[in-house]
C-alpha cells in the first residue's frame, strides 16, 4: 500500500494512469454498441449454444465484442497481423529492411504502412463476418440478420472497420500518453473483462451438480500454479558476465568494473502467442466466406478450432517460430558485441568482437528454445486438459499468459517511472524492486 501512496507524488504517472483507464472505459463502451441490423439477442443465443472453439476465442480476445457483434467485434488482431506481416517483409524485401535502418523515419513510414494494411485486413475479415451473419439462422427464429442484402454489407463492413481502426488510434495513444504497451493492454481489457463471467458459469456448474467441490478446488489450485509459473519464468534471467578494465582520463584511474548482461529466458514475452493466435484468426474468419458443404472447408474449419490436435499442434509451431523471429529482431547478438568491443568490455574467457557475438548467440538460442517450450506448454497443455474435461475455454493458459505477463510489464514500467524521481516502488524500500531471479 506504501508503493501506491507513492502514484499519488508523481503528477506525470497520475495522468498517464488515468489516461490508461480512460481508454479502458471507451473500450468498454464501445464493446456494447452493435453492428446495424443484427439481432443481438438472437445472436448471444447462438453463440452461447454453438459459440466454441474459435469463436469462443474471438469472444474472449474481443472482451465479449464478438459475442454482441459490436463495432469492436474484430478487436486488435487485424493489426497485429499488419504487424506480423511487415516484419515478416523486413526480412525478404530490401525496401523495409532499409526503412527499418533509417530510424524514426523509417519507423514511422512502416507504421504507415501497417496502418493501410490493418484498414485492408479489416475489410477483408468484415466481409467474411457479414456473410457468416447472413448466414446464422436460429431453429424457430430466423436468421440474426433483419434486412440481409448489399446494404447491410457495407454497413458492417464500415462499422467493423471503423471500429478496428479507432482501436488502432486508441493503443497507440496508450503508448504514447498512456502506461505500458497500448495493444497489449487492450487485450489485456478484454480478458479480464471475461474472466468475472468465466467464474460465475464455473460455480453455476457446481451449484447444479456438474462439479463437486473437488473440481472447484483442482482449478484454483491449477490457475494458482499456472499463474505462479509464469510469474517465476517472466522474470528469469541467464546474466553473462561482463568485465571493463581499468581506464586512465586524465589524472584520473578508474578501476575495473564488473557487471553483467542480462537475458531473459523468455525475450519475447507474450507477443508470440499474440502472433499465433492473430495468424490463425484470419484464415478461419475466410473461411466463413464458403457455406456450401466441403470436406476441404469442413476440414479446415476443424483444425483452426481450438481442442483438435490440429489446431493445438498448428498453434505449438507458431508460438515456436514467433518465438524465435521476435527475439531475433528484438536483441542483435552482433550490435551488443560491438557496443561491447567498442565500451572496452569483454566476456571473461571468449575474444571481443565476433567470438562474442557468437557466444551470445549460442546462449541467446538456448534460453530461447526453453523459453519457446514454457510457452507451448502453458498455452497448449491447459487448453488442451480444459477442454477435456469441459472447463469453460476463458480460465486456458493463453489468457493467463498474456493477463501476468501485461500486468508484470506494466507494474514494471510504473516502477521506472516511480524510481526515476527517487520514489520507492509498489514493493516499497523494504520489499525491493520488481526484478529477475538471480542464477
Amino acid at each position: 500500500m506504501s508503493g501506491l501512496a507513492n502514484i499519488n507524488k508523481v503528477p506525470e504517472l497520475q495522468r498517464r494512469i488515468l489516461f490508461t483507464l480512460l481508454m479502458f472505459l471507451v473500450f468498454r463502451i464501445g464493446c456494447h454498441v452493435p453492428v446495424p441490423g443484427v439481432n443481438v439477442v438472437a445472436l448471444a443465443e447462438f453463440m452461447e449454444k454453438q459459440g466454441h472453439g474459435m469463436l469462443g476465442l474471438l469472444n474472449t480476445f474481443t472482451g465479449g465484442a464478438f459475442n454482441q457483434m459490436s463495432i469492436f467485434a474484430l478487436g486488435i488482431m487485424p493489426y497485429i497481423t499488419a504487424s506480423i506481416i511487415f516484419s515478416l517483409l523486413a526480412v525478404v524485401v530490401p525496401h523495409i529492411e532499409q526503412l527499418q535502418k533509417e530510424g524514426e523515419l523509417g519507423r514511422r513510414r512502416i507504421n504507415q504502412y501497417t496502418r493501410y494494411a490493418t484498414v485492408l485486413l479489416s475489410a477483408v475479415q468484415a466481409v467474411a463476418t457479414s456473410v457468416w451473419l447472413e448466414n446464422v439462422q436460429i431453429p424457430g427464429a430466423g436468421g440474426v440478420v433483419s434486412s440481409p442484402g448489399v446494404g447491410f454489407k457495407l454497413m458492417t463492413v464500415l462499422s467493423l472497420t471503423t471500429g478496428t481502426v479507432f482501436l488502432m488510434w486508441m493503443g497507440e495513444q496508450i503508448t504514447e500518453r498512456g502506461i505500458g504497451n497500448g495493444i497489449s493492454l487492450i487485450i489485456f481489457a478484454g480478458i479480464v473483462d471475461r474472466l468475472p463471467g468465466g467464474i460465475v458459469d464455473t460455480l453455476s456448474l457446481w451449484a447444479t451438480g456438474q462439479f463437486t467441490i473437488f473440481h472447484i478446488i483442482g482449478i484454483a489450485v491449477f490457475m494458482v500454479a499456472v499463474v505462479a509459473g509464469i510469474v517465476y519464468v517472466e522474470r528469469a534471467q541467464r546474466r553473462i558476465p561482463v568485465q571493463y578494465p581499468s581506464r586512465t582520463v586524465g589524472r584520473r584511474m578508474y578501476k575495473g568494473v564488473k557487471t553483467h548482461l542480462p537475458l531473459r529466458v523468455n525475450t519475447a514475452g507474450v507477443i508470440p502467442p499474440i502472433f499465433a493466435v492473430s495468424i490463425l484468426q484470419f484464415p478461419y474468419t475466410i473461411t466463413q466466406f464458403f457455406q456450401t458443404e466441403s470436406r476441404v472447408i469442413d476440414w479446415l474449419k476443424a483444425a483452426l478450432s481450438p481442442g483438435g490436435w490440429q489446431y493445438e499442434t498448428i498453434y505449438a509451431l507458431l508460438i515456436l517460430f514467433f518465438a524465435f523471429f521476435y527475439t531475433a529482431v528484438q536483441f542483435n547478438p552482433v550490435d551488443v558485441a560491438d557496443n561491447l568491443r567498442k565500451n572496452g568490455g569483454y566476456v571473461p574467457g571468449v575474444r571481443p568482437g565476433k567470438n562474442t557475438a557468437d557466444y551470445i548467440d549460442r546462449i541467446l538460442t538456448r534460453i530461447t528454445l526453453g523459453g519457446a517450450f514454457y510457452l507451448i506448454v502453458v498455452c497448449v497443455m491447459p487448453s488442451v486438459l480444459m477442454t477435456r474435461f469441459g472447463v469453460p475455454f476463458y480460465f486456458g493458459g493463453t489468457s493467463l499468459l498474456i493477463v501476468v505477463g501485461v500486468a508484470i510489464d506494466t507494474a514494471s514500467q510504473m516502477e521506472a517511472h516511480m524510481l526515476a524521481r527517487h520514489y520507492d516502488g509498489f514493493l516499497g524500500a523494504k520489499g525491493g524492486r520488481i526484478k529477475g531471479r538471480r542464477r
